[in-house]
């Protein structure tokens, strides 16, 4: 399954072309994530490569993220990825409240760029049970210059928030039916 995300209006960004996703679940507990994004890839300011291991903050500078959410229920877990493979797994009880590590094995990530592309590809065991899903999609975006914009498949009025219930627009089955 192929989506688009869109900036949020308020962060435009003229160095990214675009930045689609592909998802897959090959099983109930696997989510599989390819984020693809075109532009000039030499203008954005990217992390260094480093061990892939869970760290705090990604979001602060270029993150690629998944909200996922097992219905029914307000229990939700947020994935960051960054491209230099360093990642975090957090549970929320619900919108913004009750966060915590999320029990989970590291994701295994690998990442490419050329000029004009750049490509994160993540595999990641989740701890929800078997159920369809909700997925919020999103990308943080740092431009050498350090400012940010914000993309998503969807934004809620006013500010860029990927917590918020019109952010999870992308209704997942239990498994990939293709």
């Amino acid at each position: 399954m192929l989506q688009t995300l869109v900036p949020h209006p308020d962060t435009p960004c003229g160095i990214v072309t675009a930045i689609a996703v592909e998802i897959a679940r090959p099983q109930s507990n696997r989510l599989v994530l390819r984020f693809i994004l075109t532009g000039d890839v030499s203008a954005l300011r990217l992390p260094p490569p480093a061990l892939s291991v869970r760290t705090d903050e990604l979001w602060k500078h270029t993150c690629f993220e998944a909200m996922v959410q097992a219905t029914p229920g307000p229990a939700y877990r947020e994935l960051n990825l960054a491209p230099s493979t360093e990642w975090a797994a957090y549970r929320f009880d619900s919108y913004r409240q009750g966060m915590a590590p999320a029990d989970i094995p590291a994701p295994n990530i690998t990442f490419t760029t050329a000029s004009d592309l750049l490509d994160l590809h993540a595999t990641i065991t989740l701890d929800l049970p078997p159920s369809p899903w909700r997925l919020g999609l999103s990308a943080v975006i740092e431009e050498a210059s350090g400012r940010l914009s914000y993309w998503a498949l969807s934004h809620p009025p006013g500010r860029p928030d990927f917590h918020h219930a019109d952010c999870f627009t992308l209704q997942f089955p239990d498994t990939d039916p293709s």
